[in-house]
């Protein structure tokens, strides 16, 4: 059923698709599943086969988050490293209130990425603005 189940994401979708075709009087026919939707039969067996798909596809689905969760049972986080510690955490909130050093500038300092730094210090913007807010009025 590789074929068939690459068409939709769900039943519901296969089945859209399908009776979109159809009613633009298309007819479907996956030569993997040797069906034809254009018979009545046909129609009956792609219902079938559908459903089938859709049941293997929530299997696997069941089963992955089966065993993500296993795995953070024993201990084992998915995904990628993080690469910030505390100390670069704390050395940019330390350095994101000057407005002169850009927020590029002190992440390429510190060796993390922009994003990193938007991602990991939600008060980010904030901390920016004091800094401003703190130079103008210094300046005024």
């Amino acid at each position: 059923m590789p074929a068939l189940d690459r068409l939709g994401r769900s039943l519901q979708d296969l089945i859209t698709t399908v009776g979109g075709l159809r009613k633009q009087d298309v007819g479907f026919r996956s030569l993997h599943e040797n069906l034809d939707t254009t018979t009545p039969g046909g129609r009956l067996i792609f219902h079938v086969f559908a459903a089938l798909a859709e049941f293997i596809r929530e299997l696997i689905v069941s089963g992955t988050h089966e065993g993500l969760a296993a795995a953070r049972a024993r201990g084992r986080v998915g995904g990628r490293p993080s690469v910030i510690s505390p100390e670069i955490l704390r050395a940019a909130r330390d350095m994101l209130p000057n407005p002169e050093a850009s927020v590029a500038s002190i992440a390429k300092l510190l060796g993390v990425s922009p994003g990193t730094l938007y991602n990991h210090i939600p008060e980010l913007r904030e901390l920016r603005a004091a800094g401003r807010a703190r130079a103008a009025a210094i300046t005024a």
